[in-house]
């Protein structure tokens, strides 16, 4: 299907393809929610498997990379098939219909009911794991979906919805339960699906994130990543290191969570960066990094020529030199000394690519203090990670640098959005708080996909006397 506007003004044209979409969605949606909870758990099964099937997830991934030139088949391959067996995992005997629970104490039974037909906006960096996830949430909850890709992950999207629609055959549920956007994608198009939908998920660009929360209808956005990591003498530098390099070359760092900068205790500095560079991570002099700053920023934008290769391509185009200075043939991460932080200091920012900025801090405190910079120019709500043996500092981050998540010890971008390790959510779209600009803080996850109605009866009364609620209060104050 392709939108046709030579005849027609381009937003008529938009409202009524999109119109066509919802209609089909609705009709789809209407039989499903009749299937009860079976149903919706065969569906979700269906859209797990049709991207984590060996051959298929390879489909998506060399199609993603071919595509958008953005990270690398291994990585998106495994990324496909960890997110989305995570998620699996996650809403594996979760009931999302009918009475979903029940309070007999409060006299509350809670309904859990469908949103309706749900718009995803999806980015160009996860094309086929983070629509996968949205797809999988909302039909766990009884929803239909229509996913709005980047122009540049349309073919990926397509391919994956192909799939899926293979595998719902297979169950004998409506295809129309999942849909994607006509070719050619734009702006008009993406608004117009958000303004028909009944509720919006919108990941990837703060501009797409925007224009959802601006759109009239319900939504959920994420915030922007610009990870710093603090380690103090107390980490073993050899597992931070293996750690850190880990999650920032995965996927040549496309993730939002992967580190973008390091704060260094003077104390752990000199054995982190030598045990960094063992593993091939390669520390440029003043005059590399100002050559590397002109390639990656052009007329102050982040430049599509750097963002998620790999970093000795990135060396390669800045002309530097890593012979013998490094144990590896070709750098994993390439290191910058900052101090500043801001607009005319780039590398204070996200960098979508494995370049990592090292920041130096006297104590704990000095650590905050420049995180707190940082995040007060870009970051703001994401997370913060510690390599650290003393939990309390853990503690200390979470009530004072305007974060949602605090990881600890962990390999970044593979524990930000949920592990086999950690409590937290599988998810590919973060909510910053109100820091980044977010009506929520959490993992995206399926309760953010269904409407809840709640019974309530009488029971007995609980009615306190004032006394019982402020006589504390006028003891020490008075009445």
């Amino acid at each position: 299907m392709e939108v046709q506007e030579t005849q027609r003004d381009p937003l008529q044209a938009a409202q009524q393809a999109i119109g066509d979409l919802i209609q089909r969605a609705r009709a789809a949606q209407a039989s499903f929610a009749q299937l009860g909870q079976q149903g919706m758990d065969d569906a979700v099964a269906a859209v797990g498997w049709a991207i984590m099937e060996p051959g298929r997830n390879r489909q998506l991934a060399e199609l993603a990379v071919k595509e958008t030139s953005l990270g690398n088949v291994a990585d998106k391959i495994t990324k496909n098939h960890r997110k989305t067996l995570g998620l699996l995992r996650d809403l594996k005997g979760v009931r999302t219909h009918g009475v979903i629970r029940e309070d007999r104490s409060s006299g509350i039974t809670e309904i859990a009911r469908a949103v309706g037909v749900v718009a995803a906006i999806t980015p160009s960096t996860n094309p086929g794991a983070t629509p996968a996830n949205n797809i999988i949430n909302a039909l766990k909850c009884g929803n239909a979906v229509i996913v709005a890709p980047s122009p540049k992950g349309l073919g990926v999207s397509r391919m994956l919805i192909d799939f899926i629609h293979a595998e719902l055959r297979k169950c004998h549920l409506p295809v129309d339960l999942v849909q994607t956007l006509p070719s050619p994608i734009s702006k008009v198009l993406t608004a117009e699906l958000m303004r028909q939908a009944d509720l919006v998920i919108a990941t990837g660009s703060q501009a797409n994130v925007r224009m959802a929360y601006t759109c009239g209808t319900p939504a959920f956005g994420v915030g922007a990543g610009n990870v710093a990591s603090i380690v103090d003498s107390s980490a073993d530098a050899g597992q931070v290191a293996e750690l850190i390099l880990a999650s920032k070359t995965f996927d040549n760092a496309t993730s939002c969570s992967s580190e973008n900068s390091m704060v260094l205790l003077d104390e752990a500095r000199e054995t982190m960066l030598q045990a960094l560079r063992e593993r091939g991570a390669l520390l440029l002099t003043a005059d590399e990094k100002d050559r590397l700053q002109a390639l990656m920023w052009r007329d102050g934008k982040l430049s599509d020529t750097i963002t998620g290769k790999s970093a000795a391509l990135i060396a390669q185009l800045a002309q530097i030199d890593w012979r013998g200075r490094i144990p590896q043939d070709a750098p994993r991460v390439l290191m910058v000394e900052e101090s500043g932080v801001g607009k005319d200091h780039p590398f204070s920012g996200e960098k979508l690519s494995p370049v990592l900025t090292v920041y130096a801090a006297r104590t704990f405190n000095d650590a905050v203090a420049t995180v707190r910079r940082i995040y007060g120019y870009m970051g703001a709500g994401h997370s913060v990670s510690l390599h650290s043996q003393d939990d309390e500092q853990a503690l200390y981050l979470a009530q004072n640098l305007p974060v949602a998540r605090v990881i600890l010890n962990q390999a970044h971008c593979f524990a930000t959005g949920g592990n086999f390790n950690n409590g937290l959510p599988f998810s590919l779209s973060m909510g910053c708080g109100t820091w980044g600009g977010n009506n929520f803080s959490d993992n995206l996850n399926y309760r953010y996909y269904m409407n809840v109605t709640r019974v309530s009866r009488t029971i007995p009364e609980n009615r306190p006397s004032v006394e019982d609620m402020l006589g504390d209060y006028f003891r020490r104050y008075g009445a």
